[in-house]
């Protein structure tokens, strides 16, 4: 093997899988993910970047959060959709007082809630993905 056959680069070959996992969060990009799996890739990619507190900020910036929080409520498990509302509730009080430590408390108790159950929502993720045309 000569020097430069290093530095080729092998051609990865993607599942169908991964392939319409790729897809899937191409069309959310593009805004055309279906709801609710759209409003549910966004609470997943935000909570994955900066917990709850980062979700609603940024969810409260961008578009109507209560319409958000519908779309959630019809797709996430019951013990989700109440950590969900548990956080939006600190996220209020700390709208209010930044520095209510029971609050920022509760806030990161839903973060860990939602990452120990976090492979429910990466199942609906698949599940969506795979019903994606490629």
């Amino acid at each position: 093997m000569g020097l430069f056959n290093l530095f080729k680069k092998k051609k990865i070959e993607l599942t169908e899988e991964q392939i319409k996992w790729n897809k899937m969060w191409e069309l959310w990009a593009q805004g055309e993910a279906e709801s609710p799996y759209a409003e549910l890739m966004t609470y997943h990619s935000e909570i994955n970047n900066g917990g709850h507190g980062q979700y609603f900020c940024n969810e409260e910036n961008n578009d109507d959060l209560s319409e958000e929080i519908s779309a959630l409520e019809t797709i996430l498990s019951d013990k989700l959709v109440t950590n969900l509302h548990n956080a939006y509730k600190a996220h209020l009080i700390l709208e209010e007082n930044e520095e209510d430590e029971k609050a920022e408390e509760i806030i990161e108790q839903c973060d860990v809630m939602y990452f120990a159950n976090e492979e429910e929502i990466n199942k609906k993720l698949e599940s969506y993905a795979n019903t994606i045309q490629i």
